[in-house]
């Protein structure tokens, strides 16, 4: 199903060639001035230069050819030459009938489908998540969502920290408080013990106990460094010790990020790599891309464009290890040789751009990928409180992210509690779906890459730009259908009537909108136009609800038009919090 700017284009496109003008022009986009008009073409203007004519008079030829054209009310040409258009009643129901009898609500699929990889998360293990964790989750989540409905296959690797000077701190620390583990032997032959020698609790403080020794203690952090290089090397106890913490720890985070409901296709990490990195760098030598600078094997990967400085990209350092370059580039190796993408998303710190750049120019000059390879940065701001710093603890530390969830879900709580009577369960399960709308949305009604306040006060209101109000708006259409349903009504097979009123065809307009919001979310990388979108839609619908008997009119077609509106507006509103990662209740 054609996308209704579309359709209005080719409406357009035919008027320009009737009046003699090149259909080029013929571009309708949404007024700038809805007071006036709905959609405005501009084209008049641009033609004026090619044809010597003043553009109120092209615009004027353009309205005539439309004279009598069933898509239109009201078309006029307005000086300097604007194309201004009204949509004909009959047109707008009938494109929203088609929406509501098809099953991606009118979108059309992509037709050359591409294997996608989002890489989002990252976080390392032996660590608790924070907040520091939750924009890359929160985002990455809803750009693979919005990157499966437009038709693409989306692989989500959550690209685990598990790899380098931690791991060795972690080994260090746990043979000091329990030396007699066969891990510590190096010459066990046995089978190693299948249950981890250490809960997630445990290990969690191990490794911050570990971090602090290393600060201070140089031998400490030289058998560190020491236990590092083996694990590295492939010791099977160390190698052991890892897949003992790898399990311990995905476990918890695979809970902490069902709490977000974000969820990965793979669970790899920064080891799985390491295996393509020896013939990866050999590669590089014998290409004659790789160089030594400085006792560093590094590639050039500057260009005479460039208007700020790009460094070498440094694949091992004089010592002969391997840096993060290295692990993501032989991420990439893996990733082409297991799952040949078409593309890879990476949403990531925003101030790790430099670093990306580096990676992607060094994987095409090094033929890691070929030229027609996609790599996409997202790179997102910081989560700040509201004395504009990063968000922290009221004692100043990192806050985990278990605990922000858990402060949000009680407040939403407290709020639940005073607004209606109902048991403590379905207090707490409704606080849960609320508050994960809360801080989605919150997060996501953002550009991305811009820092913002997280202000739990002004997320948790069910009134202005926020999550509870979407949820409420959808919760206030299923309580009218509920309604209607128990008053014996039927609209199965009843269809979308011509307006009422304007704001009857205010609601409709917004709701044609939905196919070119989902485009242009996808094309840009950007769930906050979805939100956009829903904010404008749930204020259409309510100013459409306060002004428009549904239930009450005694006109039996016009209330069941009205109730197929609902359903579609209500599966509009679904569709798009499905793609931003929350859901609706069933009450609030």
């Amino acid at each position: 199903m054609e996308k209704i700017l579309d359709m209005i284009t080719k409406e357009m496109a035919k008027a320009f060639q009737s009046a003699g003008y090149d259909e080029k022009y013929a571009k309708a986009t949404l007024s700038n001035r809805p007071d006036l008009c709905e959609y405005q073409c501009n084209g008049a203007m641009a033609a004026a230069k090619e044809y010597h004519k003043a553009p109120v008079m092209i615009a004027n030829d353009v309205v005539e050819a439309l004279s009598g054209n069933g898509a239109f009310e009201d078309v006029q040409a307005v000086n300097p030459g604007f194309i201004n258009m009204k949509i004909n009643a009959d047109f707008l129901k009938d494109y929203l009938n088609g929406m509501r009898r098809n099953d991606g609500l009118g979108f059309e699929k992509s037709d050359r489908p591409r294997t996608i990889m989002v890489d989002y998360g990252g976080p390392n293990v032996a660590k608790p998540l924070h907040v520091g964790h939750l924009r890359s989750a929160i985002i990455g989540e809803s750009v693979k969502r919005i990157a499966r409905f437009v038709g693409h296959k989306v692989i989500g690797d959550v690209h685990l920290g598990d790899w380098g000077l931690q791991m060795g701190l972690i080994i260090t620390e746990l043979k000091s408080r329990k030396p007699e583990l066969p891990y510590f032997d190096a010459s066990y032959e046995g089978e190693y013990p299948r249950e981890a020698p250490f809960t997630i609790a445990e290990l969690e403080e191990i490794y911050p106990t570990a971090s602090g020794k290393s600060k201070e203690d140089d031998s400490y952090k030289e058998a560190a460094m020491q236990a590092t290089f083996e694990l590295q090397q492939g010791r099977k106890g160390y190698q052991a010790l890892l897949r003992h913490i790898l399990n311990v720890s995905v476990t918890d985070l695979k809970r902490n990020y069902e709490n977000l409901k974000v969820e990965f296709d793979l669970w790899k990490g920064e080891s799985d790599a390491q295996p393509y990195i020896p013939d990866m760098v050999q590669a590089m030598k014998d290409q004659g891309h790789a160089y030594i600078s400085d006792g560093a094997l590094v590639v050039d990967i500057k260009k005479e464009t460039d208007t700020k400085e790009v460094p070498p990209c440094m694949i091992l350092k004089s010592d002969g290890a391997s840096l993060y370059t290295t692990t993501d580039l032989a991420t990439i190796v893996e990733r082409m040789k297991l799952y040949q993408p078409d593309e890879i998303i990476y949403v990531v710190d925003k101030r790790q751009e430099m670093h990306f750049v580096q990676v992607f120019r060094c994987a095409k000059k090094c033929g890691l990928v070929s030229e027609n390879m996609r790599f996409r940065f997202l790179g997102f701001g910081t989560m700040n409180g509201k004395d504009g710093k990063p968000f922290k603890t009221r004692e100043g530390g990192v806050m985990r992210l278990e605990y922000l969830l858990s402060d949000i879900n009680e407040e939403m709580l407290k709020k639940i509690r005073e607004s209606r009577p109902m048991s403590e369960d379905e207090a707490r399960e409704i606080a849960k779906v609320v508050g994960l709308s809360a801080v989605k949305y919150g997060d996501l009604s953002n550009q991305a890459s811009k820092d913002y306040v997280f202000d739990v006060e002004r997320f948790t209101s069910s009134e202005g730009n926020t999550g509870p109000y979407i949820l409420y708006t959808i919760v206030r259409i299923k309580s009218i259908l509920k309604k209607y349903e128990e008053q014996g009504g039927c609209a199965d097979n009843a269809e979308i009537c011509a307006y009422g009123n304007d704001s009857e065809k205010a609601l409709m307009l917004e709701l044609t909108r939905f196919g070119s919001v989902i485009e242009n979310a996808y094309e840009e990388l950007a769930p906050h136009k979805i939100c956009a979108y829903i904010y404008d839609l749930a204020n259409a619908f309510n100013k459409f609800y306060h002004e428009t008997s549904i239930l009450g009119t005694e006109d039996e077609v016009q209330k069941n038009s009205r109730i197929q509106l609902l359903i579609l507006t209500r599966r509009v509103l679904e569709t798009c919090i499905d793609l931003l990662g929350f859901e609706a209740p069933e009450r609030m």
